[in-house]
């Protein structure tokens, strides 16, 4: 990825945006914005509405992590063929076109389940928590084909205009699904004093119509030129790919289980060690998720292991689908160039990721009204994440990506900077307003170029699997970090914490230094 091709005109990138595939991905990423919303704000707004109590409504979160642990997952979805529909619309489309189906079905079901219940019956949450569950794994799928699809059907020198698209369309999904369907339901007469059931189940019926975009668009692009992973595919039989479907649930199931009955453990020993150090009680909670995290995935490896060991799948298509992808990615690089890339994965958006976490929290502290962040930080800031998406795409394709990747840097870092203005200023709505719009612009250029760079490292021959694997990466330590930002507040303040959030960018831009050679 060393940048040495000559610059390009500005009527050249700006030609670009018209490209089809560019317009197609502004459609996908719609249908790829629509899912997420339902199972959080907005569902938990619902639930709230129908007078669920807040312990049950917060349960529902866990129906997202999908969208963390889509890695585990990737390898079936990139190799395994759909019986007739891979033959009839292609490998992509046709997992495409199953996880939109299957989303709109999801969004169905919880639209016709009334959480308040029916004529004094309990309401029916485990139907709903179900359908929440259908919902997140196959939004989840649908980003596992979406993001490979984009890397394949074009050249490298698009991908970042691909990028800006994808995410603008993304950002318009998310507007559609959160701010869209709570005014569609108080439209139709829905409130906290006032609970309509009939509201909300149009409400996600009208959401559920808006997958068609996603739907129609899937069915009339092409399918991709095939790559190593289709001519796999007829290696093996139907038989073959149902037991190692088998495999999949069952290591994916020791996995899940492992992971959330080790939480009591893991909380208990984290106030054990924070009373024992307690200077480095948050490091030592951060190191504790991520020990719990690498014990579960490890066991459910182990698990999936003994399987294959009892004969239900081959070694050797285990290790086609799930070792080569990895044993790829570093062989084509140095072990330095590895762990330098990996940590530039892991940690580029930390910046932002950490401070976004308490955002919210932040302004209302400060005196802002809900009114003030709905119109300034919701509204505006998507304006500005939209156009810094699209300024970010056309100036990666005119400079490169590694150029751009470094500018998104340091404006993430330095814009976290502008909060700690606005802390000592105090409930200014202009300010608000400079500050947010800066920060969205910000985080809409670093985003396109970053997705950009993800894409050029992934190998056409493993794309769903790598793609998947960098994303999670991408989110895994920001957020777990994050969870501790409350903490981190309340013991030193917002305006050293937004200090702290700036600094946290500057070994980032180390990293970007390192690898800016990377092919």
């Amino acid at each position: 990825m060393s940048e040495t091709a000559p610059l390009r005109s500005w009527s050249e990138t700006l030609r670009s945006w018209l490209h089809p595939r560019v317009v197609t991905m502004l459609f996908l990423g719609f249908s790829a914005g629509l899912p997420l919303l339902l199972i959080f704000g907005t569902l938990s707004a619902w639930l709230t509405e129908a007078g669920v109590q807040r312990s049950a409504v917060t349960f529902f979160s866990w129906a997202a992590l999908g969208y963390s642990f889509k890695f585990i997952w990737a390898p079936l979805i990139d190799r395994m063929p759909l019986p007739w529909l891979t033959r009839l619309l292609g490998r992509r489309r046709a997992w495409m076109a199953t996880a939109q189906v299957l989303i709109m079905t999801a969004i169905l079901i919880m639209a016709f389940v009334d959480p308040a219940g029916y004529h004094g019956h309990p309401g029916h949450l485990v139907a709903m928590a179900w359908a929440a569950v259908l919902l997140g794994f196959s939004a989840a799928t649908q980003d596992i084909v979406i993001d490979a699809y984009r890397i394949e059907c074009a050249e490298q020198e698009l991908q970042a205009m691909l990028s800006a698209s994808y995410i603008a369309g993304y950002r318009i999904g998310m507007l559609v699904a959160g701010a869209g369907s709570l005014a569609l339901a108080a439209h139709l007469g829905s409130s906290v004093a006032d609970y309509s059931y009939t509201a909300w189940r149009l409400t996600y019926i009208a959401v559920a119509s808006c997958m068609l975009v996603g739907l129609l668009t899937t069915l009339s692009i092409p399918e991709p030129a095939p790559n190593r992973s289709a001519a796999v595919q007829l290696q093996y039989t139907s038989g073959q790919y149902l037991r190692f479907f088998l495999l999949f649930l069952c290591g994916a199931s020791v996995f899940v289980l492992v992971f959330f009955f080790s939480g009591p453990l893991a909380a208990a020993l984290k106030e054990q060690l924070h009373q024992m150090l307690p200077l480095l009680g948050i490091v030592v909670g951060f190191l504790v998720e991520t020990v719990r995290l690498a014990v579960s995935l490890l066991v459910g490896l182990a698990a999936a292991r003994a399987l294959v060991g009892l004969g239900l799948v081959s070694g050797a298509m285990l290790t086609d689908t799930y070792i080569a992808p990895v044993k790829d990615f570093f062989t084509r690089y140095s072990t330095k160039m590895v762990l330098s890339l990996l940590l530039l994965i892991g940690f580029y958006r930390v910046s932002d990721i950490v401070l976004g976490v308490i955002s919210t929290v932040f302004y209302l502290d400060l005196g802002f009204s809900k009114m003030e962040i709905a119109a300034i930080v919701q509204t505006f800031g998507l304006l500005m994440t939209i156009t810094g998406g699209f300024l970010g795409g056309m100036l990666t394709v005119r400079y490169g990506v590694v150029k751009m990747l470094f500018v998104g840097g340091v404006l993430a870092a330095a814009t976290n900077v502008l909060f700690m203005v606005l802390a000592n200023v105090g409930p200014d709505p202009l300010l608000l307003k400079i500050v947010v719009g800066a920060d969205n612009l910000a985080a809409g250029m670093a985003s396109a170029a970053f997705v950009a760079f993800l894409s050029s490292l992934t190998s056409i021959s493993f794309t769903a699997v790598q793609y998947a694997v960098f994303s999670s990466l991408m989110t895994l330590f920001p957020k777990l970090i994050g969870g501790y930002s409350g903490t981190i507040v309340t013991s030193i303040g917002y305006p050293h914490f937004f200090l702290l959030t700036a600094l946290l960018g500057l070994p980032v831009l180390l990293l970007i230094w390192l690898v800016r050679k990377v092919r």
